[in-house]
């Protein structure tokens, strides 16, 4: 969420040494300038993104491992769901429906974009108050200045679709834990606001699979100090089952 695939550039560095070829498309809407989102971006739901990257893996010439982070690991896990990726790991993940994610944290991190009427169709960007305070927390302040100034709209649709799944007729965040027959790697941050690390570990007891929870770490696991350490811990694992 408000992030294009420039977020990735730590982590590519890591797998691009190991041997990885790395694909990282950026989510519809997403390579737009920052303050000028198109109007369509309000409305566009966690489905479309999923449906525009289910149409670039079917591109590729093997079934890829999927690496997703925020809202972006709910999206890989209905991937998965898919039948589309062959191992997945899933940073600080969004919950699907059938996880309770309500926490005093992720509520105060929306209140403000939910406080909007309309915001449900409306596209939505952080400030930079509650970027450091709920995305960059574990994060150099100055750092987290500049990731802020980079980031995005996004879809209040998308928000809607996992915020509010019980009012989503068209339950875009329900995932079948029976369909994903891959191995699943989850990642929880001790310090994540956005996503707490008892709702990544519920959801990957859910979807009876491995989660590991890292001391001292915020939501931001792309970049904040010992990023590195996770980046390598996932790449051994996806290692040890390619």
């Amino acid at each position: 969420m408000w992030a294009t695939s420039a977020v990735w550039q730590n982590w590519r560095g890591v797998l691009c040494a190991r041997g990885w070829q790395i694909v990282a498309p950026s989510l519809r809407h997403h390579d737009m300038p920052p303050l000028r989102p198109p109007p369509a971006l309000g409305t566009t739901g966690l489905d479309d993104y999923a449906s525009d990257l289910e149409a670039s893996i079917r591109s590729l010439p093997e079934k890829p491992v999927l690496i997703g982070h925020s809202m972006g690991g709910l999206i890989a896990l209905k991937l998965a769901a898919r039948k589309l990726a062959r191992a997945c790991v899933l940073l600080t993940p969004a919950p699907p429906s059938s996880v309770l994610a309500v926490r005093p944290s992720n509520l105060l991190a929306f209140a403000r974009i939910q406080g909007r009427w309309g915001w449900w169709r409306t596209p939505h960007r952080a400030t930079l108050t509650e970027a450091l305070r709920d995305t960059f927390n574990t994060t150099d302040r100055t750092v987290g200045t500049e990731l802020h100034q980079a980031f995005v709209h996004d879809s209040g649709r998308a928000l809607f679709e996992m915020a509010l799944p019980w009012l989503d007729r068209g339950k875009a965040a329900a995932v079948d834990p029976a369909a994903t027959d891959v191995p699943l790697l989850f990642v929880a941050a001790e310090r994540d606001r956005l996503t707490p690390p008892g709702v990544v570990q519920r959801t990957a007891r859910r979807f009876a699979s491995e989660c590991r929870l890292y001391r001292g770490q915020g939501h931001w696991v792309l970049g904040q100090p010992g990023w590195q350490d996770v980046a390598r811990d996932a790449a051994d694992w996806l290692e040890a089952r390619d």
